[in-house]
């Protein structure tokens, strides 16, 4: 049941969200031309949510775009007043491409008289109704049409029927090149004749022609129902309380998180959210050189999720949240099922024996939370899973399935930058960048970040059996200073403390960040996608919370010029010490095809965890109870 009064950073309703468009439209600011890019909450300041002052003024952030005049419209809006707060003109940028734009594209590409000419030179094929399109960011490429045309440059598929898997017969050498605005194909670029693949490979279910047969059913049961409580998009669950929260560009985020402690609800994180992602192809060849997607700033997360299903996506007792969007045309928009809530088992928690006591082993199980979402971009599917633990971990694991972008190889030929996958059929290398910012306040706003080097004691009088080693923590003063790579050889990690709040111990009170996998870029400085996204330079920023700076590569990294986002405000080397900051992290999956990975990819995973480090003054999760026994006999804990 949802109380009268919301929680100020709950996201907008659906009724709010065509307020908003109805109040652009009233105001004429809407023309025939003009497309909604977006429309997502204006968050108010975190002096008033963290003051605990009820209900805001509700406020509005609209992102338009006028395909008529290629210009960009920012607009600010109060929905209690029905008023227009801002509206700002932005030219010389192309905000995030729109889903209806995706599907105008593919059209407009089936109905190119130049397309069709091409696809009967290189493949005899009159029928573009089996011809499959995905739209692709043009990029940036220093041209002079880069900076004054919205433009996408799809790649282009054949289906042998309207329900196959068109992926498997990539049409190799041909790119048409799309202007947005006009919705015309204004050239096809032709690089070549590649056959197309010879074989057929579905992964659909009534495709596939013998399941295993050696599967009985897997049944989770709650009976007395799920342990958390969910108001609105507000959630407790354990000693947890945040906010569910999701827009059209960064998808699924979380707000306000907090761990009842001792009598009182302790802040941990403000915001945790994907800021932005690229994934750069490492193939020189002409079709595959300028496939480089920014999946957040060029086509939006969350307009690209979908609805989830349970017992496919979801198991258990699950608790879904809708997502309110619009179309670019503003119409209501509503994602059923866009974020899935629901409660794992995940092993021990924690367990002791005493040999002298034998017959009382102490033994907890671990329960987690889970709050997931899914995006397709196309082709790739991105899982993107936060963890609550019961002993103030918290985990993001991103989970990496759908169909590789393929390509077509010659009869014969063996690629020298991917795999061949299938006869013909080629999976070029490539990298995954994700950049996630983390707006910690830890007990209060004013935090600071140490750098935390495992190192060895010198050997000498100190050390005489030269087996020491210590934790070394360098205190990160200026925003230069912080920027910084993972270190295997020091098992580097990362401390957010509180400085003015003490411990048990004395001490100020902590939470670890801990990376998982990672790798560098392996395109040099200079590639273009690199210029675009300084926010892979680095593992780690930390930034001074600034409420405009939330994306790694800025505002409008879609056909941008680079040098935006982190790149630019770190070199103010502002005071970070002591302050409210922000922590941003890089990580990159590195993904060297495998026939394995084809027709479809099992996933992998990637993210990191943030373990409290004297933030709790003994292990947070002793009072956690016993599990009962599965047979008779009572407690199998104690």
């Amino acid at each position: 049941m949802t109380t009268s009064i919301r929680h100020p950073l709950e996201p907008l309703t659906a009724a709010e969200v065509q307020q908003a468009v109805e109040l652009l439209k009233a105001k004429g600011k809407v023309t025939p031309t003009t497309r909604f890019v977006s429309v997502s909450l204006k968050e108010p300041p975190k002096e008033f949510v963290h003051n605990g002052n009820g209900a805001a003024t509700r406020e509005a952030f609209v992102m338009l775009f006028d395909n008529g005049t290629n210009t960009a419209h920012e607009a600010t809006l109060s929905l209690a007043n029905r008023e227009l707060l801002s509206f700002q003109s932005r030219t010389g940028v192309q905000p995030t491409m729109t889903i209806d734009e995706q599907v105008e594209c593919e059209q407009a590409v089936l109905a190119s008289p130049e397309f069709k000419a091409a696809l009967k030179k290189h493949h005899g094929l009159d029928d573009t109704s089996l011809v499959m399109v995905d739209i692709w960011s043009a990029g940036n490429y220093g041209s002079e049409e880069d900076r004054t045309r919205r433009l996408a440059r799809p790649l282009c598929f054949v289906r042998k029927d309207p329900t196959d898997n068109g992926y498997v017969k990539p049409i190799e050498g041909l790119r048409p090149v799309v202007d947005l605005n006009t919705m015309k194909v204004i050239r096809v670029e032709e690089y070549g004749h590649w056959p197309l693949p010879p074989g057929e490979c579905n992964y659909a279910a009534d495709r596939v022609k013998e399941f295993r047969q050696d599967i009985k059913p897997l049944d989770i049961k709650q009976r007395e129902g799920p342990s958390f409580q969910v108001d609105g998009r507000q959630v407790s669950w354990q000693k947890w309380k945040f906010v569910v929260g999701f827009n059209a560009r960064e998808g699924l985020t979380l707000h306000h998180l907090r761990y009842h402690d001792q009598g009182k609800d302790r802040s941990v994180l403000y915001r945790a959210s994907l800021t932005e992602m690229v994934v750069p192809y490492g193939d020189p060849g002409p079709t595959q050189v300028r496939k480089n997607a920014f999946d957040v700033g060029e086509y939006g997360m969350g307009a690209c999720a979908n609805s989830l299903e349970l017992g496919c996506d979801c198991l258990g007792l699950i608790h879904y949240f809708d997502s309110d969007l619009v179309t670019s045309r503003g119409a209501p928009l509503t994602i059923k099922n866009a974020i899935c809530m629901h409660e794992e088992d995940y092993g021990i928690l924690w367990k002791h024996t005493d040999r002298r006591l034998p017959d009382k082993p102490e033994v907890r199980r671990s329960r987690r939370l889970v709050i997931s979402s899914v995006s397709t971009v196309e082709n790739y599917e991105y899982g993107f899973f936060w963890y609550l633990y019961q002993d103030g971990t918290i985990q993001l694991e991103i989970k990496l399935t759908g169909i590789l972008s393929l390509g077509a190889a010659k009869p014969g030929e063996q690629p020298k930058y991917g795999a061949l996958v299938a006869p013909q059929v080629y999976a070029p290398n490539h990298q995954h960048f994700f950049n996630v910012r983390l707006d910690f306040d830890l007990d209060g706003v004013a935090n600071s970040v140490y750098q935390v080097d495992v190192v060895p004691e010198e050997s000498g009088d100190v050390n005489p059996f030269a087996n020491a080693f210590y934790a070394r923590p360098t205190l990160l003063k200026t925003e230069r200073q912080a920027r910084a790579h993972l270190d295997l050889q020091t098992a580097r990690t990362w401390r957010i403390v509180n400085p003015n709040v003490k411990n048990a111990i004395g001490e100020p009170v902590a939470y670890k960040f801990i990376p998982g996998d990672n790798a560098f870029p392996f395109a040099a400085p200079g590639a273009w996608w690199r210029k675009r996204a300084g926010f892979v330079n680095y593992h780690v920023w930390v930034t001074p919370y600034r409420e405009d700076e939330k994306y790694g590569a800025g505002d409008y990294p879609n056909q941008s010029h680079g040098g935006d986002g982190l790149v630019r405000w770190t070199e103010q080397d502002r005071k970070i010490d002591n302050t409210d900051v922000v922590l941003w992290y890089t990580f990159s999956h590195v993904h060297v095809p495998r026939p394995e990975d084809y027709p479809v990819m099992p996933t992998a995973y990637i993210g990191f965890v943030l373990k409290p480090v004297g933030f709790f003054a003994m292990n947070p999760a002793l009072d956690v109870p016993p599990s009962p026994k599965q047979t008779a006999g009572g407690s199998c804990c104690h």
